[in-house]
C-alpha cells in the first residue's frame, strides 16, 4: 500500500494519524491553550491527587504529559501505532501509553476520562460513537467523570472556509471543507519531494441534541455543557466548542 492511498480495510484516521504530515500540518496548533484548558478543567473536576485519568485518542502524548505534570497518574490511548511509539519515550512511573481502539472498554477503572479536541465521531457507523461512549462509561470509577470536548457544529458550519492553502515547512496543504451526507469533510492535498498526496478527514457533525440522544441510549448522565477552553457557557450559535461533562 503506497502511503498516499487509503486501503478498503483501513478507516482514513489510521493511514492520515501515522502519517508525518498530520503532525507537520497541525503542529501549530494552541498548546498553551490546550494547558489552560486542562487547568480549567481538573480545578473543575476536583480531582483528587495522584487521581487517575484516562486520554482517550492521546496522539503523541503531548496533553497527557501536561496531565502528568499537574500531578496524575496518567494512561494515553491511540489508535497511531506511530504516534504511541514517539509518547512511549515520555513514559514514567505515573504516564504510560498504549494502542488502543477507543470502541473497547479497558480493564481499569479511572476518576477521568478526556476525549479532547474533537477526537470523537470518526466513524462511518454510528453504532461505534454509541460504542465509545458505552466504553467511556465503563471505563469510569464509581466517582469519576468523563470530558469529551467537541467541535460545536453550528458554530463551525456558520464559519466555514471552503477553500484556503496552509503553508507549512515549506509544504503548501491545499485544503477543502464542506458538509455532507451528516460529515464535515476536509480535503488536503499536498505535493512533497515529486510525490502528491490526499487525505480526507471525515467527522460526524454532531450536535448536542444528537449526544444527548446517544448519552440516553448509553445510560449516561450529562451533568455539565461548556462552550469553550475557560470554561464559559455553552450557546448554539457563538461558542467555538461542545465541551460535555458527564459520568
Amino acid at each position: 500500500m503506497s502511503e498516499n492511498t487509503n486501503s478498503k480495510t483501513n478507516t482514513w484516521f489510521a493511514s492520515w494519524f501515522d502519517t508525518p504530515y498530520y503532525h507537520i500540518l497541525y503542529k501549530d496548533r494552541n498548546y498553551r491553550e490546550a494547558q489552560i484548558f486542562m487547568d480549567n478543567l481538573t480545578h473543575y473536576l476536583n480531582l483528587p491527587d495522584h487521581a487517575k485519568v484516562l486520554d482517550l485518542a492521546c496522539g503523541k502524548g503531548r496533553h497527557s504529559i501536561y496531565l502528568n505534570q499537574l500531578g496524575f497518574n496518567v494512561l494515553g490511548v491511540d489508535l497511531s501505532e506511530n504516534s504511541i511509539e514517539v509518547a512511549n519515550k515520555n513514559a514514567n512511573d505515573t504516564l504510560h501509553f498504549e494502542v488502543h481502539d477507543m470502541r473497547e472498554p479497558l480493564e481499569e477503572k479511572f476518576d477521568a476520562v478526556f476525549n479532547l479536541f474533537t477526537s470523537f465521531g470518526y466513524f462511518d457507523n454510528d453504532e461505534d460513537n454509541l460504542k465509545t461512549l458505552i466504553a467511556i462509561k465503563e471505563n469510569l470509577s464509581e466517582y469519576g467523570f468523563a470530558v469529551i470536548d467537541f467541535m460545536n457544529v453550528p458554530f463551525v458550519l456558520d464559519n466555514l472556509v471552503d477553500e484556503e492553502t496552509k503553508t507549512v515547512d515549506t509544504i503548501d496543504f491545499h485544503l477543502k471543507r464542506y458538509l455532507l451526507d451528516g460529515y464535515i469533510i476536509k480535503e488536503i492535498n499536498f505535493e512533497d519531494q515529486g510525490q502528491k498526496f490526499h487525505y480526507t478527514e471525515k467527522v460526524r457533525a454532531l450536535t448536542l441534541e444528537d449526544f444527548e440522544q446517544m448519552m440516553e441510549e448509553a445510560g449516561i448522565y450529562l451533568l455539565d455543557t461548556f462552550g469553550d477552553y475557560k470554561l464559559k457557557k455553552y450557546h448554539k450559535k457563538d461558542s467555538e466548542r461542545l465541551i460535555m461533562i458527564f459520568k
